[in-house]
């Protein structure tokens, strides 16, 4: 595994502790939505410079399922205000 295949992995592993840290009812959604949205586009580019296929694979799916929560979130704050 080459650098950016393993940042690519540590972007998905940020996210996952990022979104366990600051959930909760009085949490801040739109600093959730910013930081996840971040660490996943950033893992996605990471993934994207791996020169191994299957890395760069996993990395796009792994940060493609964390963007999809993402875009929940998203949904979820549209439809509390």
């Amino acid at each position: 595994m080459n650098k950016w295949g393993f940042l690519s992995f540590l972007m998905v592993i940020a996210s996952i502790l990022s979104f366990l840290i600051i959930r909760g009812p009085n949490a801040n959604l739109l600093m959730a939505i910013i930081i996840l949205g971040t660490f996943s586009l950033l893992g996605v580019v990471f993934a994207g410079l791996s020169k191994k296929w299957l890395i760069g694979i996993l990395g796009v799916l792994l940060n493609g399922v964390v963007l999809a929560c993402v875009y929940f979130l998203l949904l979820a704050r549209g439809i509390a205000e």
